[in-house]
């Protein structure tokens, strides 16, 4: 099954949500490195780009390697969304993507994100106003309703549709279950069958196995993962290597973990051109890159206690060859354990 998003055609596609504070531009290199078909970037603050804000601004950073990409902006007041879209194209997105899916306070109390789901017809109104404003395609990602007694997901991608977006990403919860219960994949087959347009599943895909699962029982036009990402880029790797083969490929090993590790610290330093502040910045992938690894928590433990590059090349060199250690050491104890049976 294909999607088509404007000049984009992507069959089964598996793309990078969206996720403040780590869908940025270094983490996006990594992930279309492997394999991520299409990566957004972090959400951007529609009155951050009217006003000339240097963190909104900075978000808006693409290098050539990251497309096919999306910028997503979020706000609740159709003007200034206007003029943030027209701002945020000038960074060359392949399209341009409306948050009504963020449950955060602080984003529902500006009548943004998920708060649009409260109103339908404003949130149509917004994303027409948005297609009619810009040249490139626009998509919106949002969730179910706006609690589980206000289901309006069907009723809302009609009236997309109608105005005139490109795609739907549906994050399977409501906004007041956050990332909290079980996400419902069952609603995107039912939008399916109400809508023409291409429909993203989102929500508790958390291996390749999954993104499988979810194109055979939704029949979804792409899949979106997000937290299981984190610190783990080889998802995507693993999802496509199980569309072609059929096959589920190994976990990688501990040494590709760390060198990716270690790539991905040394492009968020060259990319924020502030080492210190990048090393703090970098902790929240820790855990996911030595995610089940033997002494992995102490391992993370001194790393956090690290401001600068070279001491954490160090120990994770020094940790990679420990593991190697430590695998051959199981090895020689596992061949004398057989010997000893024979």
């Amino acid at each position: 099954m294909a999607m088509k998003i404007g000049s984009l055609d992507i069959e089964r596609g598996v793309l990078l949500a969206p996720m403040e504070d780590v869908s940025d531009s270094p983490f996006r290199r990594i992930c279309r490195r492997f394999g991520a078909d299409i990566v957004y970037t972090e959400f951007i603050s529609s009155d951050g780009l009217v006003r000339n804000a240097p963190r909104s601004f900075q978000k808006l950073r693409i290098e050539p390697d990251e497309h096919p990409i999306a910028v997503q902006i979020f706000g609740g007041h159709i003007p200034t969304m206007v003029e943030a879209a027209r701002v945020a194209i000038e960074s060359n997105p392949d399209f341009l993507d409306i948050n009504c899916g963020c449950w955060v306070k602080n984003v529902v109390a500006r009548n943004a994100g998920a708060a649009l789901l409260k109103d339908p017809p404003l949130m149509a109104a917004m994303a027409r106003a948005l297609v009619e404003a810009v040249p490139v395609p626009v998509t919106v990602k949002t969730r179910l309703g706006w609690d589980r007694s206000s289901i309006v997901i069907c009723d809302v991608a009609r009236m997309l549709e109608d105005a005139g977006i490109a795609a739907l990403a549906i994050h399977c919860r409501t906004r007041d279950m956050g990332h909290s219960g079980s996400a419902d994949w069952s609603w995107v087959a039912r939008v399916k069958e109400v809508v023409s347009i291409p429909v993203i599943l989102n929500g508790d895909v958390a291996s390749a196995l999954d993104v499988k699962r979810a194109f055979e029982e939704t029949g979804c036009d792409a899949v979106m993962i997000g937290r299981a990402a984190i610190g783990n880029p080889f998802i995507f790797r693993q999802a496509r290597t199980l569309f072609q083969t059929g096959q589920l490929e190994p976990p990688p090993s501990p040494d590709e973990r760390i060198a990716v590790c270690l790539e991905h610290l040394r492009l968020l330093i060259e990319h924020r051109a502030d080492e210190q502040r990048a090393v703090r910045e970098f902790r929240k992938f820790y855990a996911g890159y030595l995610k089940s690894l033997p002494h992995a928590a102490t391992v993370r433990r001194e790393l956090m206690e690290f401001d600068s590059y070279a001491p954490i090349e160090e120990r994770l060199l020094q940790y990679a060859e420990f593991l190697r250690t430590h695998d051959r050491i199981n090895e020689v104890a596992i061949e004398q354990a057989e010997a000893t049976v024979q």
